[in-house]
């Protein structure tokens, strides 16, 4: 036979018997609102008594999710059968401090509250740095050859204004990120002690009392203690102090604002008051089969809160919701590798721990302990409460808020609008997708401890209802349909950046505050 024959022959033969490509709709719709529904009625049942962290049902909940997976034949990216990452905590109670200036005591509470648990027996200086308002923008700095390496620095509320009554920072009248409340100040606190400062004197006599009746109340109740993530010794630590103590300092700081060092003796110590404990994330991997080092992860938070005066929160919604439509995630795409369409990137399934106590989970994940290299982490896909319809969309309920996914990365801003046209049609709302949304979702979920690090991000909500955080967000009130589509969406897009031919780019990148 003709050699040049022959090879056509044989090029049209594996032509025949190549794979066709993956129908998506296929895997799609085995993602249904009736499968939903069961594994919602098991997940935020009373068994599971709220899933509160460090409590009885969150390890309940992280057991049920691990037999899940291993149901499902999808493997642990940790040990054969083992899906908990172990992450440290602790419960963090008021500790003991003192303080004196120039050998004179300053009273916790009257004058100072102190907002961090390190322990430090002792420790004193005759120095301290002011550095006015502690901003470090772009275009305005209070650290401009400021030396706070090591040393402890006081700072104030507020931030400079131009004549014409607008912010320094900013340019206009709006409040900026460096202006006031509990965002300014730990933004100003943050920004110290990434120049190194060791300890931080945030004036705030409004966060001094608020602070100070709430921890009074708390000494008088039967609190166990904030959960917290574990704090090392070497960690620089922070105080909230009065006005009165900030003048002893500085007289002047009222109406002085440039940066000085002043000569002052301060001694103090802080004995930590906590108990550890290991709570867990729960993890499950598919392998990649082209580019199996790049990780896309999809994450929803395990926990909710408890019990409430002797009844179940049952967290319906907040977070079950999320957590069901991963593990109807993972299913799709485990189909479509039992029919030969294994994807070209790896994908990371992670439940959150401790959303509902700051984030903890993803900040551990994050912070301290990837699992996989944040560099090859593609984006993060987060989920959580995609069950009902607040109050904005009860005439046209046909909708999602998603959160982030313009932010980062305009590809995946591009993905997410094509799937949902080609597949799902449902209405995209933004609304909330800014940083200076005063509800603030952008940073009240887990995916922002990826989206810190420069990880895009999309965050999939419903927004809240009268049943946010109270034991009436129980699954009888999910609209099934609803919670299906936008599930879909989620699997859609997660398809496409784990197949497409490269990685998504990162083109709007800046570190986050």
């Amino acid at each position: 036979m003709n050699k040049n024959l022959l090879l056509a022959l044989l090029g049209l033969f594996a032509m025949a018997c190549a794979k066709p490509p993956a129908d998506q709709t296929v895997y799609g719709n085995t993602i249904t609102s009736d499968d939903l529904k069961v594994l919602l009625y098991k997940y935020a049942s009373d068994e599971f008594e709220g899933r509160e962290t460090g409590e009885p049902g969150h390890d309940m909940a992280t057991n049920y999710l691990q037999e899940k997976y291993m149901s499902m034949n999808i493997a642990s990216p940790l040990t054969e059968g083992d899906y908990l990452q172990e992450v440290p905590l602790e419960r963090q109670k008021l500790p003991e401090a003192s303080m004196t200036l120039n050998g004179e005591t300053i009273e916790m509470f009257d004058d100072f509250i102190p907002s961090a648990n390190v322990n430090i027996p002792s420790l004193s200086a005759n120095q301290i740095v002011y550095a006015g308002y502690g901003i470090d923008a772009d275009n305005y700095s209070d650290y401009k050859n400021l030396d706070v390496k090591g040393k402890l620095v006081l700072i104030k509320t507020g931030e400079p204004m131009n004549a014409d009554s607008t912010y320094v920072t900013s340019g206009t009248k709006e409040k900026s990120q460096w202006t006031s409340g509990r965002r300014a100040r730990n933004l100003k606190i943050e920004t110290a002690t990434n120049l190194g400062a060791k300890g931080v004197f945030v004036v705030d006599d409004s966060a001094l009392k608020y602070y100070t009746n709430y921890y009074k109340k708390l000494m008088e109740s039967e609190y166990e203690g904030k959960i917290s993530s574990v704090n090392s010794n070497d960690e620089a630590f922070y105080f909230i102090i009065s006005d009165k103590l900030a003048k002893k300092l500085v007289d002047d700081i009222d109406t002085n604002d440039t940066p000085k060092i002043v000569d002052t003796r301060i001694e103090l110590s802080i004995k930590k008051n906590a108990d550890t404990f290991n709570s867990h994330n729960v993890v499950a991997f598919i392998e990649g089969e082209e580019h199996p080092e790049e990780i896309v992860v999809i994450s929803a938070h395990l926990d909710h809160i408890g019990i409430e005066d002797g009844e179940v929160s049952n967290g319906a919604d907040d977070d079950g919701s999320g957590t069901v439509a991963m593990l109807e995630i993972a299913q799709a795409f485990k189909s479509a590798i039992e029919d030969g369409y294994k994807p070209k990137r790896s994908i990371l399934f992670l439940h959150l721990t401790a959303e509902e106590k700051g984030l903890q989970g993803s900040k551990y994940y994050t912070d301290i302990n990837p699992i996989f290299p944040l560099e090859h982490t593609v984006a993060n896909l987060n989920i959580d409460m995609i069950g009902r319809v607040d109050k904005l969309h009860e005439e046209d309920r046909n909708y999602v808020y998603v959160i982030g996914a313009d932010m980062l990365s305009t590809e995946l801003y591009e993905i997410n609008e094509a799937v949902n046209e080609k597949y799902t049609n449902i209405k995209l709302d933004y609304r909330y997708s800014n940083e200076t949304d005063p509800n603030r979702y952008y940073y009240r979920s887990d995916h922002y401890n990826f989206a810190k690090n420069n990880i895009p991000v999309a965050f999939y909500f419903n927004g809240t209802h009268d049943d946010y955080h109270k034991v009436t967000d129980t699954p009888d009130k999910i609209q099934y349909d609803l919670l299906e589509k936008r599930t879909r969406l989620v699997f859609y897009t997660a398809w496409e950046l784990v197949n497409r031919e490269n990685r998504i780019l990162v083109d709007k990148a800046e570190k986050l505050k």
